[in-house]
């Protein structure tokens, strides 16, 4: 019997090594900086993080039945079982084509109020209107019998892989992702709103990481998560090397049509949520999201015109912050005490976008396009060439 027990757990660790797909350090990429526990937004206690993945037929596009390649991501920053419990959050642009909607009251009143969803461009408002009624259903404001919202929805386009003007995202789909959200280790690659993305000339997606430090006696968390579909393969970057130069044979897409739209090399998006438990004010959170595009710079982002660069970030500290009646105290971290804070925000955003890549599959979508995965065994390689990895 106790022989069955030990190929029993031996299987299941070989199952779980197996089928948990590896992320940059398990290639060996090097970082800078300590993670988390799962090295992921997760990581800062409360924050949950929830996906509907839909993947559906392939072929010739046929508008309003496929091929389907999207998703929505939920991302509660207390956690869904808190309900109405907002958090200090402000949020930047480094370039605009693309939309976040919600952000003029986060910056107004300094708080966000809500979860935060990412989906694609096109459906943006279909997800607005579901997190609305969930809102509704569920009693979010804790029976106040009067208050407004705005919720907050992001997007970046997939239509190179995606029936995008199909709307194939439902509400449903939207509460799936809500009801999914859950703390510790999550999914990236082809998840949820990622689904559909590329990203610097490989399959993008959806990706994470998190950094621990310490300002004097304490310790404190940043994690980040992406929805990286930005970039030219040119400008690909992996710990200081040109890996975009270097592949620059390999696949990357190819199209079986041709593009309905005056896209161009480097064109897309990335949204970035920043969380964090380190005591800050929406003034400093600002400048928090003024650091993601650092991040962005590192891997490669240069932001494009036809770029919608998008990010926010929010602090969990201060939990009762918020109220309509009452003087309130709260703390604040010195702004001469920032700089291990941006330095982590830069440090989680490039291993997010790397993470990304480096989970995703190459995927085939409408009329057959296909979005290549960035090459392991070639990225190895190439790293150990320029002695960033060693044999």
């Amino acid at each position: 019997m106790k022989t069955l027990f030990l190929f029993l757990a031996i299987a299941l660790i070989a199952f779980q090594s197996y089928s948990q797909k590896p992320r940059a350090r398990d290639l060996g990429v090097p970082f800078v900086g300590t993670p988390g526990n799962f090295n992921a937004i997760t990581d800062v206690q409360g924050v949950e993080v929830g996906y509907s993945t839909i993947i559906s037929g392939k072929g010739e596009n046929v508008v309003g039945k496929g091929p389907i390649r999207t998703g929505v991501t939920a991302i509660f920053p207390r956690g869904k079982a808190k309900k109405f419990s907002p958090v200090y959050a402000n949020w930047y642009s480094l370039n605009g084509n693309g939309e976040m909607t919600g952000t003029t009251w986060v910056t107004e009143s300094g708080f966000l109020e809500t979860p935060i969803m990412i989906t694609n461009t096109n459906s943006v408002g279909v997800v607005r209107d579901a997190v609305l009624k969930w809102y509704v259903d569920t009693d979010w404001y804790s029976g106040e019998d009067w208050w407004y919202t705005y919720p907050v929805v992001a997007e970046t386009y997939d239509g190179f892989l995606n029936d995008i003007y199909g709307f194939h995202v439902k509400e449903t789909h939207v509460l799936e992702a809500i009801n999914n959200s859950s703390g510790g280790q999550i999914a990236e690659g082809n998840v949820g709103g990622g689904t559909g993305m590329m990203c610097l000339g490989y399959k993008g997606g959806t990706g994470t990481s998190s950094r621990v430090f310490k300002i004097k006696d304490s310790t404190y968390t940043v994690g980040a998560i992406v929805q990286s579909n930005f970039g030219a393969k040119r400008n690909l970057s992996i710990a200081g090397v040109p890996v975009g130069i270097a592949l620059k044979d390999t696949l990357n897409y190819e199209y079986h049509a041709p593009p309905k739209s005056r896209r161009q090399e480097g064109d897309g998006s990335i949204i970035v949520i920043i969380a964090t438990d380190v005591p800050l004010l929406p003034h400093q959170l600002k400048r928090i999201a003024q650091r993601i595009p650092l991040g962005v710079g590192i891997v490669g982002g240069r932001g494009s015109n036809g770029s919608g660069d998008i990010f926010l970030a929010f602090s969990t500290a201060n939990e009762k912050a918020f109220n309509r009646d009452e003087t309130i105290r709260v703390q604040s971290l010195p702004n001469d005490q920032l700089m291990p804070v941006f330095e982590a925000t830069v440090q989680a955003v490039e291993e997010a976008i790397i993470n990304a890549m480096i989970a995703a599959e190459t995927m085939e979508g409408i009329n057959g396009n296909k979005a290549y995965a960035l090459p392991h065994d070639l990225l190895i390689e190439t790293l150990k060439k320029y002695n960033r990895i060693e044999d």
